[in-house]
């Protein structure tokens, strides 16, 4: 049985107060409804500048009415202080996902990204800290390798950021790291790299790639990919990402903490593939698609143009086993993101 199996079962019997911070977004509402569906108390606090209220009926629905009877709502917003203190109250473990993404956002507004990404980090950090919660596990992100040119990503070779995001969540690492040492205040955070599955926002500017090509191809728009189509990516399922968050959470080894952790599958695919297997997928159904094509654009700037995961330090010092590479994420979430973009 993998850690996070025991883990699972462990927490169906030992209830603890958990603080989702973004809980009506993509990853916050995943979070929310797998420790609902554990029978754990959990506060959400979000200010919907990204997330969405209908989230929160999809998990309603998924678990049952005494479970969702242990979630409660705070709208509010982490650049306020006392927001996230009252958040913090009487919380064993919090899970900081609330953030401003997406580079080109950031390239657009760097102030408001800024405002959220960094002082809302450490309103959360010092809100946390002074709460006296076990453990404060954040959303960290690839792009902090920037422009660093070696694959697999290693956790302790970075490069320079290439966007006012990056450098956000370059801060957000320092932040944690400083409390660590000088509150001895315990810390992990989480690189992701290129999360998808249920529940992920396909509209709006900043959508991520695989909502938003599943969206066009359903309604018979053009499918547009940034450069030349070889720009490669390791993309993770959410599942995947649910799990790192529990493991870090609750991991008893001391060497786990003031730590940062990557969090994909460890294998990489280019834009072009990715879109052979979306078209395909829907092709079974939808049999226009398989004659599809996409159409090419200049490169995005401040994107990477290659990523790729190392995972042995989460493995190794966390327990963490991916349970989806991304044909079986895919397989599993094309389902739901059908269902969303003609329901």
């Amino acid at each position: 049985m993998i850690p996070y199996e025991t883990l699972k079962q462990s927490l169906m019997i030992r209830q603890s107060t958990w603080l989702v911070t973004g809980v009506a977004g993509f990853i916050g509402s995943n979070l929310l409804e797998t420790l609902l569906t554990l029978n754990q108390q959990v506060i959400g606090l979000d200010n919907f500048s990204t997330g969405h209220a209908f989230n929160f009926e999809k998990v309603k629905d998924a678990v049952s009415a005494e479970q969702w009877s242990r979630f409660h709502f705070m709208e509010g917003n982490i650049r306020d202080l006392e927001t996230c203190r009252r958040g913090c109250k009487g919380v064993d473990y919090v899970l900081h996902q609330a953030a401003l993404g997406s580079v080109p956002r950031s390239l657009t507004d760097p102030i408001t990204t800024n405002e959220s990404n960094i002082t809302g980090h450490l309103n959360m950090l010092v809100a946390a800290r002074d709460a006296d919660v076990k453990r404060f596990v954040y959303a960290a992100s690839s792009s902090t390798y920037g422009d660093h040119p070696g694959l697999p990503k290693v956790e302790d070779r970075i490069g320079n950021p290439l966007s006012p995001y990056a450098v956000t969540k370059l801060v957000n690492e320092h932040y944690a790291g400083v409390f660590a040492r000088c509150y001895d205040f315990k810390t992990i955070g989480l690189r992701y790299f290129n999360i998808f599955g249920r529940r992920q926002d396909p509209n709006g500017a900043y959508a991520a790639v695989i909502p938003r090509w599943v969206s066009a191809m359903i309604h018979k728009e053009e499918v547009l990919i940034n450069g030349d189509g070889e720009t490669s990516r390791d993309f993770c399922y959410i599942d995947n990402a649910v799990q790192a968050n529990l493991l870090a959470a609750t991991t008893d080894n001391p060497d786990a903490t003031d730590q940062v952790y990557n969090i994909a599958v460890g294998d990489r695919t280019t834009l072009n593939q990715l879109f052979s297997k979306i078209r395909d997928i829907l092709a079974d159904d939808i049999a226009y698609l398989s004659d599809i094509s996409p159409s090419y654009r200049a490169f995005r700037p401040g994107d990477v143009r290659h990523s790729l995961a190392n995972i042995e330090k989460a493995n190794r010092l966390l327990g963490y086993q991916p349970t989806h590479n991304i044909d079986q994420g895919l397989a599993e979430a094309m389902t739901w993101y059908v269902e969303d973009l003609t329901g």
